[in-house]
């Protein structure tokens, strides 16, 4: 077996991992060795559907050193007017060049792709079967403990009897250009979407886009949604209003409402949140963020099926938690069902030679790896370096809501008030926003009024969000 050693071993070459290694290799002179199961870095990416882009601005990912895009807003489609969001191989492809161009040529970076981490500082790899062992010195990083689920890696949880075409959103491009992967060697004429969240969001768009008509598109949609409205969510002082203005709606909403639903509801009439069917009441948030025109898109298709998840596919029939419907003659199923994040129970990040990456500011989680890199780097102790970075749980219900926006805010005053931290904070690129408050004229007295609202609701909003959070 050989043996390397190293400072940090980081598990896991996604967002997460990236964003730590290349923030520890800025603020240390620390060597890292990374491994990870695929065969280029990015993660998910790799595994991603060809049509899937970024919800949020590029602006806010990848790793702190590296700019993703060209910081333009699109011209045309969906997005028209608000700042580029990376497709999926631009993605993977800013990854590949993060590692290949910015890493590696340090000479404190060696990187193991293919490669399957069985504990203990001990690699083995996928091609080999060779077997290597890790001497670390300082700390193993397990950056894959929230992991992230897509269609193509999925196994769904329903039964797919014989004669069902069932298929990913990976194959939808090329179903048409191998006729053995259609229905019968013919075209499909009918789309049915199973599953609620973004991607099958994705999908919708996708397909009407490509021509699909309305008409020939069913949605299962076991759940609807509140969304995160992207306009909201932009860089750069312009947007001020939009984004600043946005974060003071959402802590007037916290500091005032008597409920959570109220919540959403006074963002939606805000402009914060948007739900795609106007008549059904959201019962789901994660943080998919969306457009207006996306959601005008969306609205296209009326055939709309609530009737809880998918229990079986059948050649005849669709059996789901609360009913049967037909199906008709040449239907594609597209599986949407796949969890975005892996949840899993919050744990402390920093726990002696062991260090696991979670988000510390809700929904960021490449700005969360970057800080916790920081932390590591510049602070003596565990005890404080867990105070810096207290977990914030990612919500699973509306109910949720409240208790991950407070744990957003306790963070960012833990963080104010460290001067040091404060400093490189409004320096990170992935951060977005602390620039933009500091950048603000102090004779602007419109923009510095509606600093003033955010700030005075957000005392506000701490007692509430702790009322609202204990709320049956």
């Amino acid at each position: 077996m050989k043996t390397i050693e190293t400072d940090y071993l980081i598990v896991g070459s996604g967002a997460v991992g990236l964003a730590f290694a290349d923030t520890l290799l800025d603020e240390t002179d620390a060597d890292i060795v990374i491994v990870d199961r695929h065969g280029k870095p990015g993660g998910h990416w790799n595994d991603a559907y060809s049509f899937v882009a970024l919800h949020q601005p590029s602006a806010f990912y990848g790793v702190n050193s590296v700019s993703l895009g060209t910081n333009r807003k699109d011209e045309v489609g969906v997005n028209t007017g608000l700042y580029e969001l990376a497709s999926g191989p631009e993605v993977s492809g800013y990854f590949d060049s993060v590692v290949r161009q910015q890493f590696l040529p340090t000479g404190r970076v060696r990187y193991f792709p293919t490669c399957d981490y069985v504990g203990d500082g001990q690699f083995v790899s996928l091609l080999s079967g060779a077997e290597t062992q890790v001497s670390v010195c300082n700390k193993t990083v397990d950056a894959t403990y929230f992991g992230t689920s897509v269609p193509s890696t999925h196994t769904p949880k329903f039964t797919v009897g014989p004669g069902i075409c069932l298929i990913t959103p990976n194959a939808l491009p090329q179903l048409w250009m191998d006729p053995a992967k259609t229905i019968g060697g013919e075209r499909p004429r009918n789309f049915v979407i199973v599953g609620a969240g973004k991607t099958a969001m994705d999908v919708g768009v996708w397909l009407l886009a490509s021509g699909a008509e309305p008409e020939s598109i069913r949605w299962i949609m076991p759940r609807d949604s509140w969304l995160l409205n992207r306009l909201r969510t932009q860089p750069g002082l312009e947007f001020f209003d939009e984004t600043i203005g946005g974060q003071a709606a959402q802590m007037a909403a916290l500091a005032e409402s008597s409920t959570v639903d109220e919540v959403f509801h006074r963002l939606e009439q805000t402009g914060v949140m948007m739900r795609i069917y106007p008549d059904v009441e959201p019962t789901m948030f994660h943080y998919a963020t969306i457009s207006a025109g996306e959601v005008d898109e969306l609205r296209r298709i009326t055939q709309v099926i609530r009737k809880g998840r998918v229990q079986t596919l059948s050649p005849t029939e669709i059996v789901l938690d609360h009913g049967i419907e037909p199906v008709v003659p040449g239907t594609v199923f597209i599986d949407c069902t796949a969890s975005a994040v892996d949840v899993r129970p919050s744990i402390p990040i920093f726990q002696g030679s062991l260090i696991t990456p979670q988000m510390v500011r809700v929904p960021q989680p490449a700005f969360s790896a970057a800080l916790i890199a920081y932390v590591e780097a510049h602070y003596p102790d565990d005890e404080q370096k867990n105070a810096l970075c207290a977990t914030v749980p990612f919500p699973i219900t509306l109910a949720d809501f409240p208790a991950c926006n407070l744990g957003n805010m306790m963070n960012q005053f833990a963080w104010m008030q460290d001067k040091t931290l404060s400093r490189w904070i409004r320096e990170c690129r992935l951060d977005g926003f602390a620039k933009v408050v500091a950048a603000i004229d102090p004779d602007d007295t419109a923009k510095q009024e509606m600093l003033q609202r955010l700030r005075n609701s957000a005392f506000a909003a701490i007692g509430n969000m702790q009322k609202l959070s204990s709320l049956p």
